[in-house]
């Protein structure tokens, strides 16, 4: 296959759970070659949702990739394929799929329109700068309603949707499409699966809405570019060639976003949308050179071409633990990697052997001796890089910019019920750990337990049944708990922490003074201050009554105990912590007892500075039929929550709001009661907010029972 960048394409299909992802990510693999029978999610045979967890549940956990070829004008293009989650607790899968694709197909639901998550999917898409194209699929749903989710593109996403295709009926009239450039009409023959599709004139019924479509696109795109807009003010209708090359550079700029649509199901226009990927999204070249830093001076930026000749350079995006060893996803961004060579993470300085290269497909692999830039590999060999971590030629490091993860939000105890489970948790563990990193776990040394950490209930049952079903490990489950922050309210000062000793012979002394204020990430960034684990630190002493060497020692204890909680045993974020004086002695100060020092100056501090707890806020939203509105704001109500807007679509009501998560356990089930099974809702973190002053006493006593 082709090594020439501007025959690959590296997408993603993203979308609210639900609206078929899946589904049209098992037509192309069909219509591509790469699978014989089409998988499907409701049988539990989709080739990309592989996981037992995935088959049961028909949903999909991890993103799968995979590699496919398209013939298109008589050239072969090679597509590096992701499909994505569509299940909020699994978000951070579709964040860092996003972060190494060129262009996404973003799949909506016909009947629904634009959706909760799909929002969610389309900010994340956004903010990596990833070029789109959107499907909207399921046209053959009862209720489906083409014009009603080109309204919503608009309306919800703020999306220049430019429909390049129109449906031929829709629920179980639907028959085709019509392709709006081209101003024909494509049938899918049933008997042949949708492989085969018969060009025709479009019927005369329909003719008068393919005009009026035709004419809102050519406006539309004639906006892109500014030669076409005088020609067509001029009363000369663009060619087919003139508009998809507009379209492609509005593309490519995210100007506009191209909307086709189909039914996946029943294998209406999934090969157009292959033929939209070529013709549309970018190339690996066409997008801007990937930035970086130099590792020797993180101010430096540097840049690396998407060139085979260039050194190499890489950004891990997924870690799957494998029998044979640990299977590393990664993008090539420049050079090129053969199997057996040497590379280097600049981030801890480890050397790493690349030495076994693979083209995957879904679960399995096709071995490679040599990968170059603009294509997605997994590699068998790296021992010491993670998710995000960059990977570089030793002689021209770089580092690429790395991909934040959200924190968790969610935690519950486990306990291995024997000696020899002990030890095969904390493997268990760090295993998960490397392959997830919205995933975190510690130990809380005063109870014993173990505490897993994750985004959400599902995610959390998922992480539990992977540690007793698929790694063997017998553990005894705690109840989910809802991840506070603790925090304060008002700035104190002057306030200090001494740490004296005397056991004979040479004694410990540390003694520092404090101000402690509320702060945020903007504040810092203001002031140019550091503001890991969401602490600033700063030194404001005048004239040297502490010397330089133990500074650090203050900070380093000030932050442990920010880390592991002063109120309730929850970290404490949002604070500042000035260092404004001190004393010191010849003999018996230490870095020892400076820590020691700074941590008690800042229980101190916080006990005066007003302690509060902060909680989790969700946005929820909930669909439901109008007969149950009442009944489901009542319960959100009584619930703390918060409605923030109502829209009526259709028979039903999308109701949004903000919850507090420890008001939301159960929420699923409860909701299905309340609407005879017909609500559903989905639910995504918000922010931190502070939490009324009675339930915080009721956590803080919990806490410390």
């Amino acid at each position: 296959m082709t090594t020439d960048l501007n025959y690959i394409r590296n997408i993603g299909i993203c979308a609210h759970i639900d609206a078929g992802k899946t589904t049209v990510t098992e037509r192309i693999l069909y219509y591509t070659g790469k699978t014989y029978k089409i998988g499907e999610v409701h049988e539990g045979t989709a080739t990309m949702d592989f996981l037992q967890e995935e088959q049961e549940r028909g949903i999909t956990i991890q993103s799968a990739a995979t590699t496919c070829p398209w013939e298109k004008d008589g050239k072969e293009y090679k597509i590096n394929l992701i499909d994505t989650p569509g299940h909020v607790d699994f978000t951070i899968e579709v964040e860092r799929s996003l972060r190494v694709l060129d262009g996404a197909v973003a799949v909506f639901d016909g009947k629904e329109g634009v959706e909760a998550q799909s929002e969610t999917v389309w900010r994340q898409a956004d903010r990596y700068g990833v070029p789109r194209l959107c499907f909207v699929n399921k046209m053959d749903k009862i209720g489906a309603d083409f014009e009603f989710c080109m309204k919503t593109i608009k309306t919800r996403l703020g999306a220049n949707g430019i429909a390049i295709q129109y449906p031929i009926g829709h629920g179980h009239e639907l028959e085709g499409i019509i392709d709006l450039l081209n101003m024909v009409a494509h049938f899918y023959i049933p008997e042949d699966k949708g492989a085969k599709i018969e060009e025709r004139p479009i019927p005369a019924e329909w003719m008068d809405k393919a005009k009026q479509w035709h004419t809102e696109m050519i406006e539309k795109v004639c906006e892109l570019d500014e030669k076409l807009t005088e020609k067509y003010l001029n009363g000369v209708e663009p060619s087919v060639d003139e508009l998809k090359a507009a379209l492609r550079k509005g593309v490519v700029t995210k100007a506009c976003f191209p909307v086709l649509c189909g039914a996946a199901l029943k294998n209406v226009g999934v090969q157009k949308v292959l033929d939209a990927v070529i013709d549309l999204l970018p190339c690996p070249n066409e997008k801007a050179e990937v930035q970086g830093t130099d590792p020797r001076d993180k101010e430096l930026k540097m840049t690396r071409p998407h060139d085979d000749a260039a050194p190499f350079s890489a950004l891990v995006f997924k870690v799957v633990s494998d029998i044979h060893g640990d299977l590393t996803y990664m993008r090539i961004y420049s050079g090129s990697l053969e199997k057996g060579q040497r590379v280097i993470n600049p981030v801890n300085g480890k050397k790493e052997l690349a030495s076994r290269i693979f083209e995957m497909h879904a679960k399995d692999r096709i071995p490679l001796e040599k990968a170059t830039a603009g294509n997605i590999v997994a590699v068998v060999g790296i021992k010491d890089s993670y998710t995000g971590d960059t990977l570089c030629d030793p002689d021209n490091q770089i580092v690429l910019e790395r991909m934040t993860f959200p924190e968790p939000v969610i935690s519950m105890s486990i306990e291995p019920k024997s000696q020899d489970d002990r030890r095969k948790l904390a493997d268990a563990l760090g295993t998960i750990r490397r392959e997830d990193p919205s995933f975190r776990t510690n130990f809380n040394e005063e109870t014993g337990q173990t505490i897993i950490s994750g985004m959400g209930e599902l995610h959390l049952e998922i992480i539990k049944n992977k540690l007793i079903r698929d790694m063997k490990v017998n553990v005894e489950v705690g109840k989910p708990q809802v991840s506070y922050r603790e925090a304060i309210s008002r700035k104190v000062e002057d306030v200090r922490g001494l740490f004296k000793k005397q056991t004979g012979g040479r004694g410990q002394f540390g003694d520092c003074t404090i101000d402690l204020e509320p702060f945020t990430a903007a504040q810092a960034e203001a002031e140019e201050l550091d503001f890991t684990d969401n602490i600033a630190f700063e030194n404001i002493i005048v004239g040297g009554s502490i010397p330089k060497e133990f500074i650090p020692s203050v900070e380093y204890g000030a932050r442990q105990a920010a880390i592991s909680g002063v109120t309730a045993g929850f970290p404490l974020i949002n604070i500042k912590i000035s260092l404004s004086d001190g004393k010191y002695h010849p003999v018996d100060s230490s870095q020892i007892a400076f820590e020691q020092a700074g941590r008690l100056a800042l229980q101190e501090a916080v006990a005066k500075a007003g302690p509060i707890l902060l909680e989790p806020i969700m946005k929820v939203v909930v669909t439901v039929p109008e007969e149950y509105f009442g009944a489901v704001t009542g319960d959100i109500s009584s619930r703390r929550g918060m409605i923030i807007e109502q829209e009526d679509r259709g028979v039903v009501k999308l109701v949004t709001c903000e919850v507090p998560l420890s008001e939301m356990f159960g929420y699923t089930t409860q909701l299905r009661s309340l609407t005879q099974g017909r609500g559903s809702n989905t639910m995504e973190f918000l922010e931190y907010r502070a939490m009324p002053r009675n339930l915080m006493e009721e956590v803080v006593k919990a806490q410390k029972a």
